[in-house]
């Protein structure tokens, strides 16, 4: 089996198989298509079902030569290893070269949040009164509510909020669906947005069912949401580099502080493993660091 056989069926078993995006699936495919230029330029002779773990140490080394990061370098590595593990699921190899692969260790970047008053500033910013200002107004609450990915909340429809007893239905990573809480603030924004903004767009066809549309009556994309939040961010005087995902990240962190329950955190952001959501509990951890560095006597020792 040649290489582009090998990458063209992988990526129907991640299609079919796994359910992945298109953007995944591309970026897998991209990997994919490094290691197989590799080959071709260093092991001509080799193929997907012949390549060893020395030459993928020797792929890894090359990457480096390269100058690509060591985040780069670790996704590279992890499309790999989901390669071979595909190649072992399909019984056409018995070994699998890339099983003790190692990736360059990662320190852990805290993400970036906002405080809730730099939330108000943000929201504060928007002027109702203007033609999309109920529709930005909605989109951010709902953000902040809910802990929404961006993708998540552009593919929002209008039959998956529940408005009556308060929840979201989500299509997430993988087409993995799940149910998200949503307060009252944020449910009157949104049933304001749908009653003034949108109803004054014309859908585009194929687009009658989503929440958010731009003026042409289509989804809105992921773009103008970074764009529209930077805007609003920057008018607000934030100083930190604020995206969707920064809502994300300041509904967990809140909530983690407030005391909720890292399980159930996890489950509403749709964390596969909760040792990624655990990553929201740096704040207390910083906390009691604090603590114990102010007030022990000799807790400036550690």
């Amino acid at each position: 089996m040649d290489w582009q056989k090998a990458i063209k069926q992988f990526e129907y078993y991640l299609k079919i198989e796994k359910s992945l995006s298109k953007n995944s699936i591309l970026a897998y495919k991209q990997d994919m298509f490094k290691l197989q230029s590799f080959a071709e330029n260093f092991y001509p002779d080799i193929t997907p079902l012949t390549i060893t773990s020395r030459h993928l140490q020797d792929f890894t080394l090359e990457l480096g030569k390269m100058g690509i990061s060591a985040f780069t370098q670790a996704r590279i590595i992890s499309g790999i290893k989901a390669f071979y593990k595909f190649l072992m699921y399909e019984d056409l190899i018995t070994e699998d070269p890339a099983q003790l692969l190692e990736a360059p260790k990662l320190g852990r970047k805290l993400p970036e949040t906002l405080s809730y008053e730099e939330i108000s500033l943000i929201l504060e910013c928007i002027q109702l009164g203007e033609k999309e200002g109920h529709r930005n107004r909605a989109m951010i609450e709902t953000l902040y509510a809910s802990g929404l990915r961006v993708s998540e909340l552009t593919d929002l429809k209008l039959g998956n909020i529940y408005k009556d007893i308060g929840f979201l239905r989500v299509i997430g990573k993988g087409n993995k669906e799940r149910l998200v809480p949503i307060g009252k603030e944020a449910l009157k924004y949104l049933e304001l947005y749908l009653k003034h903004n949108r109803k004054d767009v014309t859908p585009a066809k194929g687009h009658e069912e989503y929440v958010f549309l731009n003026n042409r009556g289509k989804k809105l994309s992921r773009v103008m949401v970074f764009l529209i939040i930077k805007k609003l961010s920057e008018t607000a005087g934030i100083r930190k580099s604020v995206s969707p995902h920064t809502f994300r990240h300041s509904f967990a962190t809140h909530l983690i502080e407030g005391g909720a329950d890292l399980r159930a955190v996890q489950d509403m952001l749709g964390h596969e493993s909760i040792t990624t959501t655990e990553i929201y509990t740096h704040l207390d951890r910083d906390y009691l660091r604090q603590v114990l560095t102010e007030f022990h006597p000799r807790g400036k020792t550690f």
